[in-house]
């Protein structure tokens, strides 16, 4: 049952979360030591004891409320670019003048890192969804500042396309471990990127080595990025930039790991799949990790309405959608621990078979990839 859409400023607040984070970077790079842990454990810790405290907020906003009644959510995500730079880049300034030893810079950037990917990516990934050129470049520019700018092509052009298929990288295998999933995703993601931008302007008739490949603007900006580093900082600058850019991809693919683990769209024969539907993500509906990850959680009503913004995300029922039993900071805890994971995930996937199609009796070509034509024929 969809509720009447609430626009004021004090409504939006609770998913402007993410500024708790700077207060507590700035204690660390102050007092350094072990203060650096704040930064974690408000983002994963404090958020899931909130949820056990808060529950699930189950509300879905009208969807047909009209984008100028958004202006305070998507406020956020618009500053949230120059707050992120700030951090690491000022980070980068102050760490490398003296003061900090090296485990504490270490700890810093791993820090800076967890906001990077708990928050500059998620909210990179609301920003490359929308039209507006600013937002988009907003994303961009996110992206870039962890080094992982082909995220964009991939996940616009593969992800939502081959979701929960053998063809899409980031749709985890059942039994798969996260550590595998990571190696993988590192290597296969930047291909499968170039390859669809390729696809795309030869379909245009332009060579992949033409100005409209956004490749060039991605290594354009992560050139940019390490040279700040660097001219900051030095090799130690660059380091430490590097290092937050691999904490945030790291946090970036556990979330992917957790968001279709073993989920599968049904095979329809001829390379073709049945349409995307909520049942093929996995639904969470808790309060507090929803209003720092601006309902990313609600995650099977992004795939199924990609182009809705984030406050209007609907949240779905178990017999429309399987649910989590805890929020992803939990989640990508427990998928840090292969044996936990599978322990808890494996009898949830099993039981979304049975519920969702029952008349395949043989799971085998979808654990293993057999069953889709080659890749060549993407």
């Amino acid at each position: 049952m969809q509720t009447a859409f609430r626009s004021r400023l004090i409504d939006a607040l609770p998913f402007w979360l993410s500024l708790g984070m700077v207060p507590l970077f700035l204690v660390a790079l102050r007092w350094g030591g072990w203060w650096f842990a704040l930064m974690p454990f408000y983002a994963w810790y404090l958020m899931t004891m909130l949820d056990a405290v808060l529950g699930l907020n189950e509300e879905n906003p009208d969807t047909g409320t009209p984008e100028s009644q958004l202006i305070w959510y998507r406020a956020i995500t618009v500053i949230w670019f120059p707050i992120q730079a700030a951090m690491i880049f000022g980070g980068i300034w102050f760490a490398t003048r003296g003061g900090l030893s090296g485990w504490e810079k270490a700890g810093l950037f791993f820090g800076i890192g967890v906001a990077s990917g708990t928050i500059g990516i998620v909210y990179a990934h609301e920003l490359l969804h929308q039209k507006n050129k600013l937002e988009r470049w907003l994303g961009d520019l996110l992206l870039a500042s962890t080094l992982y700018s082909h995220f964009r092509t991939e996940h616009l052009l593969v992800h939502h396309s081959w979701v929960a298929t053998p063809r899409d990288a980031v749709s985890a295998r059942y039994n798969e471990g996260f550590f595998r999933f990571f190696l993988r995703v590192l290597i296969e993601c930047p291909a499968s990127a170039w390859a669809a931008e390729t696809r795309r302007l030869t379909r245009s008739g332009r060579s992949k080595f033409d100005r409209r490949n956004p490749f060039w603007r991605y290594g354009a900006l992560q050139l940019a990025m390490l040279a700040l580093a660097a001219g900051l900082g030095g090799w130690q600058g660059l380091l430490l930039f590097v290092w937050q850019a691999f904490v945030a991809v790291w946090q970036l693919e556990l979330t992917n790991y957790v968001e279709h683990y073993g989920l599968t769209r049904k095979y329809l024969g001829n390379g073709r799949y049945e349409h995307v539907l909520p049942r093929h993500s996995w639904n969470s509906s808790h309060t507090a990790t929803n209003w720092l990850l601006i309902n990313l959680q609600r995650h099977s009503d992004h795939h199924y309405k990609p182009d809705r913004r984030f406050p209007l995300l609907q949240t779905y029922s178990q017999e429309e959608a399987p649910q989590l039993p805890m929020g992803y900071p939990a989640m990508t805890f427990l998928a840090m621990v292969p044996p936990l994971w599978r322990r808890r995930m494996n009898p949830r996937v099993r039981a979304w078979r049975k519920q969702f199609y029952p008349e395949i009796t043989d799971w085998q070509p979808y654990t293993k990839g057999q069953n889709p034509p080659p890749r060549g024929a993407l």
